[in-house]
């Protein structure tokens, strides 16, 4: 905001003084000119009437001293000639070609016939463009002044056109240094209204920023900035306070009640384990799809409390060891897989290290292999695959939007099964809390997806469902390479935490 504050300020005041300078500049210089020209006018008529008087008490000695110092003194050539146009006096040296044109041009011609106005005329002599001006010589008191006779002779002065120009030139720069005081002043001024004016915005920002962190908002000044922003302010402390609120409301609400259900139903547990000895063999089976019930809502209590847990961590990501990771939990979970005799596959090579919050790959590991165990038929194949991916999305938490992406920035982690996979329709609705998909394994709280997807998004990443070659399933995890953000994993942040453990 204070750029564009500072730019529109600078936009307009630069037009001005554009539209001020310039026809003030043109004046000038027309001016100046004019000035230079009545001045050379105001020399030649003055030699003139000098060598008037002197041709008239015979000192053409002193005329010459007199035009010598007269082109000293302007910087230009100062020529006499008599009626028949031949050279009486000249401050530098001419050659018999110059002296035998002197007469035939347009000014001298005009001046030797006795003509009362000077001509102003430009020539180039030499290579340089010069400013010519004639005066015809008068006799004192003679007749030739009404132009009833030829004048006694005629005064010619050259002034080159540069010196023109440079004075000319000194107007524009005058007026260019004072536009350039006038720009810096109005910068200086703009700028610390612009500071004033943005001070509120950047309050604001500040705390939306902290709100969107998960950081508790610092209530923003109101007695600041146009009424505008005031109004926005308390707008704003308002609504991040009812937030907040409704933020510490549904955490509370959900970690206390997943806590307090965690002993009854143990306890419930308990009390159906010991009805078996004393229930008859008709009614085992219900006993134990009661027993299975009361373990399913376990697990979905306890992931309502890791969930209920990660949304109130500040973990900050920062760099593992994918393939490690990967390695190790293909150890613990393959002797399951053989038990429902499934076969889990690993394909990880050297990927390097990821950012992720610390534990969070394992959990969304755990979660996908224990979904994708649930919908493998016996003899099926269940296979985890690492791959490099070339940057194509941004980040969909906003408090990561300033990791840089470049080269191969991220890793694909694939959990791929082969099963029955799911419907297009499905899989925009699998990330939902508490939704299964018809028909799909007892055992499942419809919370392993939701849970993964805001592992994920929390590590700086995303996940996404796609249908297999093989029929089944394909989970991407995709997770930023640590080693295409290092500016991220450099950059200090909060106290990190352990992502909540989620029982399998």
């Amino acid at each position: 905001m204070t750029r564009r504050l500072l730019l529109t300020y600078l936009s307009l005041a630069t037009f001005v003084l554009l539209c001020l300078e310039i026809p003030l500049g043109i004046v000038y210089s027309r001016a100046e000119r004019e000035r230079i020209v009545n001045s050379a006018v105001d020399e030649a008529e003055s030699v003139a009437a000098f060598a008037a008087l002197s041709l008239s008490a015979g000192r053409k000695g002193e005329l010459d001293k007199r035009v010598v110092h007269c082109a000293e003194r302007i910087g230009g050539q100062v020529v006499v000639l008599d009626a028949d146009g031949d050279l009486l006096a000249t401050s530098h040296p001419l050659s018999d070609p110059e002296k035998r044109e002197l007469p035939s041009r347009t000014e001298v011609a005009a001046a030797l016939d006795g003509t009362a106005t000077s001509d102003v005329r430009t020539s180039t002599m030499g290579g340089v463009q010069y400013l010519s001006v004639a005066a015809p010589v008068v006799a004192p008191g003679g007749p030739q002044a009404a132009g009833d006779e030829r004048a006694r002779g005629a005064v010619r002065i050259t002034l080159p056109t540069e010196m023109v120009a440079d004075r000319v030139g000194r107007v524009w720069l005058l007026l260019g240094f004072t536009g350039c005081s006038a720009l810096t002043a109005v910068a200086a001024l703009a700028f610390a209204f612009a500071r004033w004016a943005g001070r509120p915005i950047r309050q604001l920002e500040e705390a939306t920023h902290q709100l969107a962190d998960g950081g508790q908002a610092t209530p923003v000044a109101v007695t600041s900035g146009p009424p505008e922003i005031r109004s926005l302010a308390a707008a704003f402390n308002r609504t991040a306070a009812r937030l907040e609120h409704l933020l510490a409301s549904q955490r509370a609400f959900a970690g206390e009640a997943s806590h307090q259900l965690k002993t009854p139903l143990a306890a419930l547990r308990l009390r159906l384990e010991n009805l078996e000895p004393d229930t008859a063999q008709g009614a085992r089976g219900s006993l134990a799809a009661a027993v299975t019930e009361t373990d399913r809502l376990s697990r979905m209590v306890e992931g309502l409390l890791a969930m209920a847990r990660l949304e109130d961590s500040a973990a900050s990501p920062g760099p593992v060891d994918v393939g490690e990771i990967c390695a190790e939990r293909h150890r613990t979970w393959a002797p399951l897989f053989e038990r429902h005799d499934v076969s889990l596959v690993l394909f990880a090579g050297s990927m390097g290290q990821v950012l992720a919050l610390p534990g969070a790959v394992e959990q969304i590991l755990d979660n996908l292999l224990s979904n994708a165990l649930r919908a493998s038929p016996p003899g099926s194949t269940v296979s985890m695959e690492l791959r490099l991916s070339a940057p194509a999305r941004r980040h969909p938490l906003h408090h990561l939007h300033h990791l840089r992406e470049s080269r191969a920035s991220w890793v694909d982690l694939h959990v791929t099964d082969e099963g029955p996979g799911m419907s297009p329709e499905q899989r925009s609705r699998a990330f939902d809390r508490f939704w299964r998909a018809p028909g799909a394994p007892k055992g499942g709280t419809g919370l392993g997806l939701s849970l993964v997807q805001r592992l994920a998004h929390a590590s700086g990443g995303e996940v996404t469902l796609h249908a297999a070659a093989t029929g089944g399933l394909d989970a991407v995890v995709r997770l930023p390479s640590a080693q295409s953000h290092e500016p991220l994993a450099g950059k200090p942040g909060p106290r990190r935490r352990e992502a909540p453990a989620l029982p399998a």
